[in-house]
């Protein structure tokens, strides 16, 4: 029992090093590692970033001789393929000196899933897996995400009144929620690979949809995708305006004009053009060619009617609602999801795994969509 719970007190340690990563690693992992001898720390790190060195590999340097007969902790399973930007992880371990691991959860890439750990084991190594197993997962769902279905992992995202309302009926939605809670979504902003937004928020808003008011000098921008099935969106709108480190993506439909569309590209924009379902982009496919290209996450900030397209799609995979004390009330106000309402009770869409935090003078909830049956 005091072993697990030593095992569970430098785990938790290594998750909290793991998230370090945040936002910096995709489409790799966020990974920490921890190097204990004699129950003392002896050295740790995390993988920084993309392209960066392993998290494994940073520990055991920085511990040098000290790794010998000493215990690893690793969020992850160690890595042991070479398809990759940096050497495997698991020689660095094998030659060490390490005399156990303890893994939070199995790799579930193909190229690693328990490879890794038989190659370990097969040193001689002592390997436990499964410690804080369900924590280690749910840190890296959204990498797990992509590499079991090559999709990203698809936020919704909206700031609502408590009746559930996201504007006003003549579209004014700046703002329903205070500072803090804008900050945090610029936060989260930072943490994903792409924003994904209607056309109707571009006409309407016109934003930038970048990450500010943050301190980090490192942050990484997302890509800022737009679904605009006739190219309407305006050669000056603001998402178009150069700026350093960011990219903007217009997916669009056959019905677009191709002189728009060359106009568009000249402006070093990024255009797809995409089959089309009920006159608007095919979802599936955009996140399908999203996901060949190493997306891994998309954060969706789109009105009523995006909303309405994802969810009836089932293609929501948390939900994040920033919900002001507010009421707003009218039928013709904007709905947080447009669209048909369904027939029966029974086609609701619950969430699961719900989560409520207080963010200044409001809250954010959070959920896991569990979609029923048509």
């Amino acid at each position: 029992m005091k072993d697990q719970l030593t095992d569970r007190y430098f785990m938790k340690c290594v998750l909290r090093l793991a998230a370090k990563g945040r936002g910096s690693t995709s489409p790799n992992p966020m990974v920490g590692a921890i190097v204990v001898a004699d129950g003392q720390v002896v050295a740790q790190s995390y993988h920084a970033k993309v392209g960066g060195p392993h998290a494994e590999v940073l520990a055991l340097k920085h511990a040098g001789e000290a790794a010998h007969g000493a215990t690893l902790y690793v969020n992850l399973e160690p890595c042991c393929h070479i398809n990759k930007r940096t050497p495997p992880c698991v020689p660095s371990i094998m030659t060490s000196g390490i005399r156990r691991v303890v893994i939070g959860v199995q790799d579930p890439n193909p190229l690693v899933q328990g490879q890794g750990i038989r190659r370990l084991q097969k040193s001689g190594i002592i390997v436990d897996v499964g410690c804080l197993e369900s924590e280690a997962a749910r840190l890296n769902e959204g990498y797990g995400h992509w590499i079991r279905t090559r999709q990203p992992f698809v936020i919704l995202k909206a700031a609502m009144t408590l009746d559930g309302k996201i504007a006003t009926a003549s579209g004014e939605s700046k703002w329903i929620t205070g500072e803090q809670a804008r900050k945090h979504v610029h936060r989260t902003r930072s943490q994903v690979d792409a924003i994904l937004v209607g056309i109707s928020t571009i006409l309407k808003d016109d934003p930038h949809l970048t990450v500010r008011g943050l301190s980090q000098s490192s942050i990484r921008q997302p890509l800022r995708i737009v679904l605009d099935s006739r190219l309407r969106i305006p050669l000056r709108a603001n998402i178009l305006k150069s700026e350093s480190g960011m990219g903007v993506l217009v997916a669009t439909t056959a019905k677009a004009s191709v002189q728009r569309l060359n106009k568009l590209r000249s402006k070093g924009v990024t255009v797809w053009v995409l089959p089309s379902r009920k006159g608007h982009v095919s979802l599936p496919i955009l996140l399908k060619r999203l996901g060949a290209t190493d997306i891994t996450s998309v954060l969706v900030e789109g009105g009523s009617e995006v909303n309405a397209s994802f969810i009836q799609s089932r293609l929501v995979h948390q939900v994040m609602l920033y919900v002001a004390p507010k009421l707003l009330g009218g039928d013709d106000a904007k709905n947080l999801i447009g669209g048909t309402s369904p027939k029966r009770l029974l086609q609701t869409v619950s969430l699961m795994n719900r989560q409520i935090r207080q963010m200044g003078e409001d809250f954010l909830i959070t959920g896991v969509p569990q979609y029923h049956a048509s």
